[in-house]
């Protein structure tokens, strides 16, 4: 199965042991770099390139570059659930709200005193639960309420910052649970923690795209919906587990969130949905659905996580960056587009 090509096989396959599937994971992930993602390699490189000249040490310090990715962590792991999404045939514009309810959530007083009681992964563990919640009511409005996914996600996108605001009363909440703390800013052979989560995510994303019957489903249901349904599957219950998987992303970017900032608060994940949306665009995915890549995604949030940077250290406006952005994604649907033409002749 490529990563690239929509199937409607649905039939189970008996995979290789759990550290096989892993070590080819991995080799998935650096194939489809080297082959399929040649395009964004090159960009990325260019990118720290301009970096180079125009900042010098500063962008070449490592600390910078572990900002970076830092940075890319937490946004990356929404882009990944994201993926899902839209190679299914959806799109969900409410990612950002629902890290910020998450975040709320998480570190309201009673979270925090639960989790210092008996143990901080409490705290995580209700993020999750937030994210996953909002994204099976999302799932299931669109599924089995049919209401079309840009409107029922914006609808989550009103009302999920909304509460966030009514509980936390529009201030920022301080966590003071030092377990979590001190486990969220260890590092790991000098990764820190934050970008080996993004880095597992990715992995187990692409596994699960490209190797199981899920990630076939997947590509089937964002192909071709009632081909998908012909062939036996049940279309509704999978898009309702496509958004719940979304949800739980952003449960996750929500913990990465808090643990980065050592806060909850209703302002968090603004303007998450164009960011990962954008990632995933220019990484290949298409917006029609029935074709999707986690490598490439990968990329996408790299690009502009460095571009952003390279912006920031050589004291370029956000006004820049965003018209900077925008180009960048005009430029990757048109080439989508003319790609897609080429495909149908």
């Amino acid at each position: 199965m490529s990563e690239n090509t929509a199937t409607a096989a649905v039939a189970p396959t008996s995979g290789p042991p759990d550290g096989g599937r892993a070590r080819r994971a991995v080799t998935g992930i650096l194939g489809s770099a080297a082959g399929r993602n040649t395009g964004l390699v090159v960009a990325l490189v260019l990118l720290c390139l301009v970096g180079v000249i125009t900042a010098g040490d500063r962008f070449a310090d490592v600390d910078n570059l572990l900002t970076i990715l830092r940075l890319a962590s937490v946004i990356g792991v929404v882009s990944v659930g994201m993926t899902f999404v839209i190679t299914g045939g959806g799109i969900d514009l409410s990612v950002g709200a629902i890290v910020a309810l998450s975040s709320v959530w998480a570190t309201t007083l009673a979270t925090q005193s639960v989790a210092n009681d008996a143990h901080w992964s409490a705290l995580v563990f209700t993020a999750l639960a937030v994210g996953a919640g909002c994204g099976v009511i999302n799932g299931g409005l669109i599924a089995y309420g049919r209401i079309v996914a840009f409107i029922a996600t914006l609808a989550m996108l009103a009302a999920a910052r909304g509460l966030a605001e009514i509980l936390s009363n529009r201030k920022t909440q301080i966590v003071n649970v030092p377990g979590f703390t001190a486990f969220f800013d260890a590092s790991v052979l000098g990764v820190p923690v934050l970008v080996i989560i993004f880095v597992v995510v990715a992995i187990v994303g692409w596994v699960v795209l490209n190797r199981t019957t899920f990630g076939r489903r997947t590509f089937a249901v964002g192909g071709n919906p009632e081909a998908a349904r012909l062939a036996g599957i049940d279309v509704r219950r999978h898009t309702v587990l496509l958004y719940t998987l979304l949800g739980v992303c952003c449960g996750i970017a929500a913990v990465m969130l808090i643990a980065r900032t050592t806060t909850g608060s209703s302002t968090h994940g603004v303007l998450y949905e164009l960011d990962a949306i954008a990632a995933v665009v220019i990484g290949g995915t298409l917006l029609s659905g029935g074709r999707g890549t986690i490598a490439g995604t990968v990329f996408g949030v790299l690009i502009f996580t460095t571009l952003s940077n390279v912006f920031t250290l050589n004291n370029l406006s956000i006004s820049a960056q965003a018209v900077a952005k925008g180009a960048i994604i005009v430029v990757a649907v048109l080439l989508q587009q003319r790609l897609a033409r080429r495909g149908d002749t």
